[in-house]
């Protein structure tokens, strides 16, 4: 029995002796097959659009504000009171409507003055002006086109507004520098400080300054010099002052001759008269 027993181990012995050798070699073969493995290499992240910053930067949206109605879009700005109400009381909102809505293309840019901009100007300013010149100021501040807040470098000048394009009565120039836009009239230089509504057809933009035309001051082109006429001298029939000083003088000589001389003779006639009757006395 312990020979049984004896030989039944010396066999298990050898058994382990002759498999545990393959089995290290196994897990040693498979441990650095599982270090080397690649890990899994993150997803690359989206590159995220460059987004196009406006020429001018912009105020609080109005986009759900009626393009159709400007009075609209200025009153929920808040801070174009005085400039709605000089659309309305000139009437020239209801003309510049009917244009948005009948116009198929062009389009039209109001450089809006906020209320700050107008604050500016001398006290009484605008009661000196009459409906005209009141008018005028205010197209003055209207482009007869749809300019985007990117193109004002586009523009040539002098820029032509609604009120015309006389370069020496309404002269407007635009100039842009990088993300600011200036304006320059010959009075007043202004900028434009935001957007307050754009579309396809209509832009309106903030302006810190009102705009003044030149011709409100008077410097007007100089008249043309009128071409003098070469007319022959009329004969003149009526004599010079001079002329008639000395006829005067002549006149008043002779005058105060023939009342001397009459002074004399008057006088030589008294003493003849007095003699003959002495005379007859005598010879009476």
């Amino acid at each position: 029995m312990n020979q049984i027993i004896f030989s039944f181990s010396l066999f298990l012995l050898m058994f382990s002796s002759l498999y545990s050798p393959n089995i290290a070699a196994t897990a040693t073969a498979t441990a650095p097959a599982q270090a080397a493995s690649p890990k899994h290499a993150p997803a690359p992240k989206a590159a995220s659009p460059t987004s196009t910053k406006p020429l001018v930067p912009t105020l609080p949206d109005t986009s759900d504000s009626t393009p159709d109605d400007i009075t609209k879009i200025l009153k929920k700005a808040k801070t174009f009171t005085i400039l709605t109400r000089l659309l309305r009381t000139t009437q020239i909102v209801d003309n510049l409507n009917s244009q948005l809505i009948s116009a198929k293309s062009g389009g039209l840019t109001i450089l809006a003055p906020d209320d700050s901009a107008f604050s500016h100007l001398k006290a009484g300013f605008f009661n000196s002006l009459n409906e005209n010149k009141k008018i005028e100021l205010l197209q003055f501040h209207i482009l007869p086109q749809f300019v985007d807040s990117n193109n004002f470098d586009s523009l040539s000048n002098p820029v032509e507004t609604v009120a015309g394009k006389d370069p020496l009565k309404l002269p407007l120039n635009i100039e842009s520098f990088g993300t600011s836009v200036s304006l320059s009239t010959g009075v007043v230089n202004a900028s434009v400080t935001g957007v307050v509504y754009q579309d396809n057809k209509l832009a309106i933009y903030r302006l810190d300054k009102v705009l003044l035309p030149l011709d409100f001051f008077g410097t007007k082109a100089p008249a043309a010099a009128p071409v003098a006429e070469a007319i022959a001298p009329k004969a003149d029939k009526t004599k010079s002052s001079s002329e008639e000083d000395e006829d005067d003088t002549t006149t008043h000589d002779k005058k105060s001759f023939g009342a001397n001389l009459l002074g004399i003779q008057g006088t030589a006639y008294i003493f003849i008269g007095v003699a003959f009757v002495a005379v007859a006395m005598l010879w009476s």
